[in-house]
């Protein structure tokens, strides 16, 4: 296993909270709920529009059921791996647990570039994955959701297909969310996890007695989270010096004009030559002078080469694992604040979980509702964690995962532990 996995970060996150919940609950409890339920690997042959079969390996990781079904998005990367998947499910699992919906950790993968696949065969793809998952996905088992490389009209062609393999007009409730509105998806979805990592600053500039209008910030990744959390940023008045994509980073003293990059970056395809600042390299720019730093882009991009280089005063992980446990280390002994993962981007579970019982319930809920219901939600869990933080003298991370993997545990006992 390679050295920068997500699942390593993953464990190693898991085997902090073990230990200060050892003289909690028993070695054998904790054992039980750091493994996964069930790893699937499956192979998916579709046809595409130039008459031939495409081989594609595809996972889906069940990491718990412990306190409902699985929950967790589709990643679609040509470099996806099954131990991948599976760390990112086994965080889903704490992410849930820790923010409050009746959720397990779950998590699929499909092993393919999706830049280099037309809109057709990707949709073809899409509804591959989800004939052959068919008996591994369901609201009661587990309910998919976007991630990496799939957005809502995947999650549309989802609906679509289990819908007319039954042959019904809609699912018999919910099994994925993430959809368009029209479909029953819920309105602030594609927004929710950006909107949630700023709601999450907002809370520790408070703890912290500083005013969002007068810092600066740099976010790192310009995807759904990124470009929604840059965008409120803006609107809430901070500065926004320097922004990043897969391609490249624009870098602005004065502050960007992001309403423009998001046109810039809808019309061109790319942060790339932004006539409203100056073009930097995306990795150095993580090290630029600034007061927050939004790392809203892949896994591992904080690493001990670069922690010691941070000059961030506040991090927030907008991604997934980005942060190596070493450069966590380093990071917590040079003072610099992190809102963890689990904590900072949970927003798109939780509205995940709306649209899951508006589509159970049949109702609808408007925009306003969603967004004051989120903003409740992510403030009060911040602060759960937050006042742990101060109780154990221990960094938010280790917090936020105390309260998890504990959650996760008074589960296993409430169910009980006969087959």
């Amino acid at each position: 296993m390679s050295a920068d996995t997500i699942l390593r970060n993953a464990w190693a996150n898991f085997r902090k909270a073990k230990e200060m919940l050892s003289s909690e609950y028993s070695e054998e409890l904790l054992e039980k709920v750091g493994e996964p339920h069930e790893r699937i690997e499956m192979r998916l042959a579709p046809m595409f529009d130039d008459g031939k079969l495409h081989a594609f390996r595809a996972y889906i990781v069940r990491h718990s059921q412990d306190l409902g079904p699985s929950k967790g998005g589709i990643r679609m990367a040509a470099n996806v791996t099954l131990d991948d998947i599976n760390g990112l499910a086994m965080e889903m699992t704490w992410k849930c647990a820790l923010i409050g919906v009746p959720f397990g950790g779950g998590k699929s993968g499909i092993v393919a570039d999706p830049r280099k696949l037309s809109a057709y065969n990707k949709e073809t793809l899409i509804r591959s994955f989800t004939r052959s998952a068919s008996r591994h996905i369901g609201p009661h088992i587990y309910v998919p959701a976007p991630d990496m490389g799939t957005g809502e009209k995947d999650m549309g062609y989802i609906k679509d297909t289990i819908a007319y393999s039954a042959g019904t007009a809609n699912t018999d409730g919910c099994y994925v969310t993430g959809k368009p509105v029209i479909l029953g998806g819920i309105p602030g979805r594609r927004e929710a996890t950006g909107r949630g990592v700023v709601m999450t600053l907002m809370a520790s500039l408070e703890q912290k007695g500083m005013d969002i209008r007068k810092i600066r910030a740099i976010v790192q990744g310009f995807g759904n989270v990124g470009s929604v959390a840059a965008e409120v940023l803006h609107e809430l008045g901070a500065t926004v010096i320097a922004i990043s994509d897969i391609d490249g980073g624009t870098f602005n003293a004065d502050g960007l004009d992001v309403p423009e990059l998001l046109t810039h970056v809808k019309e061109t395809g790319s942060i790339a030559n932004f006539p409203g600042g100056e073009n930097v390299d995306g990795k150095a720019m993580l090290e630029m002078d600034c007061d927050v730093l939004v790392v809203a882009a892949a896994a591992n991009q904080i690493v001990d080469e670069n922690a010691r280089k941070i000059k961030a005063k506040i991090i927030a992980e907008g991604a997934n694992s980005p942060t190596s446990p070493e450069a966590d280390k380093i990071l917590a002994e040079r003072g610099i604040f992190v809102i963890p993962d689990i904590l900072c981007n949970a927003g798109g579970v939780f509205v995940s979980y709306l649209e899951y019982t508006q589509e159970t319930q049949q109702e609808q809920m408007t925009l306003l509702e969603v967004q004051e219901r989120l903003a409740r939600r992510m403030t009060e869990r911040f602060n759960v964690v937050w006042d742990m933080a101060g109780h154990k003298k221990c960094s938010m991370r280790d917090a936020a995962m105390y309260v998890a993997v504990r959650n996760v545990c008074d589960a296993v006992q409430a169910r009980g532990f006969l087959p």
